[in-house]
């Protein structure tokens, strides 16, 4: 478990200095209004584009293995846009570490808060699903005004971003718990707590099965979420954040709770979650992470990559 951090003298050490430079620049964009962060964040994505071809292939592949029947044009204006958003991201970050309450709160729109709501009627603690898409810095922020939150995360090894990040995340939500402390989480969860936790990426083959994930039929899949809703008296329910294209803020989107989960099959219960993640990235591909290996993990460890090179 992760309280507030507290500033430590070592920070202020010579190698620490670039990373000092490198924040003070994006906390004074982020002072800027916020339109112009969003056009800044485009033209960050082009240059992205242009510069990180790797980057840009390997969305390009996610989006052909998920979306085989896409013509090439079509996923082409894909990548462009992802890599826009990708751009957008790194402003958000510094919207979501050190906006005021004031500024970010009139940028949420919330819907289905019901679902949260029925979830912790009974003192249950709260799985709450989230996705990677590329406004989660700021997804996690305005939770904490719904409903201040604990979530697993991976420590930072720069120890001024490790600093900047768990005090930016803490915001208006609880703490922080590194991913690897599976008995914090569960003992948040059965204290009635909400935990964030992310079950759509390729995290090898520890606590995995392979199922399919869009046209991908044997996909790495993370069986922590059985874990925890197994282990802890909780419900289990999604999330999602969509940053509006007309610049007026977010959508934050609460959807009902997994009812009869886990079954214990393991394949059908993260197909199911599989699922959800299919539905959350068909409403706004353009914003998911997709710059991610997500299918590098194959069923047998001799089976050729699904990426070349």
């Amino acid at each position: 478990m992760i309280e507030k951090p507290s500033f430590e003298p070592r920070f202020l050490l010579p190698k620490y200095w670039l990373t000092w430079l490198s924040v003070g620049l994006l906390y004074t964009i982020s002072w800027l209004p916020y339109r112009w962060q969003l056009g800044m964040g485009r033209g960050l994505g082009r240059l992205l584009y242009r510069f990180l071809p790797r980057r840009a292939k390997i969305a390009r592949r996610n989006l052909e293995l998920c979306f085989p029947h896409m013509s090439a044009a079509d996923i082409e204006q894909l990548v462009r846009k992802n890599m826009q958003n990708t751009g957008i991201a790194f402003f958000e970050t510094g919207m979501a570490w050190w906006w005021p309450d004031w500024r970010i709160r009139r940028k949420l729109h919330v819907h289905g808060v019901e679902h949260l709501q029925a979830a912790q009627k009974d003192g249950k603690g709260v799985l709450l699903l989230l996705f990677h898409f590329l406004s989660l810095e700021v997804h996690a922020r305005l939770h904490g005004f719904v409903k201040p939150a604990v979530g697993l995360y991976r420590p930072h090894n720069n120890a001024v971003m490790e600093y900047l990040q768990t005090l930016g995340r803490g915001r208006s939500n609880k703490y922080m718990i590194p991913r690897t402390d599976v008995k914090s989480m569960l003992q948040a969860l059965n204290q009635g707590e909400i935990a964030g936790y992310l079950p759509d990426q390729d995290y090898g083959r520890k606590r995995t099965v392979f199922a399919p994930l869009f046209e991908v039929k044997q996909a790495s899949t993370t069986t922590g979420t059985l874990l925890f809703a197994a282990n802890a008296n909780c419900a289990v329910l999604p999330v999602t954040c969509f940053r509006r294209d007309d610049g007026t803020g977010y959508d934050m989107t609460y959807y009902p709770e997994f009812e009869n989960f886990p079954t214990g099959d393991n394949v059908a219960d993260v197909t199911r979650v599989n699922r959800m993640i299919e539905f959350a990235i068909q409403q706004r591909p353009e914003q998911y992470m997709w710059i991610h290996r997500r299918f590098k993990t194959r069923p047998n460890a001799d089976d050729p990559s699904l990426y070349d090179g």
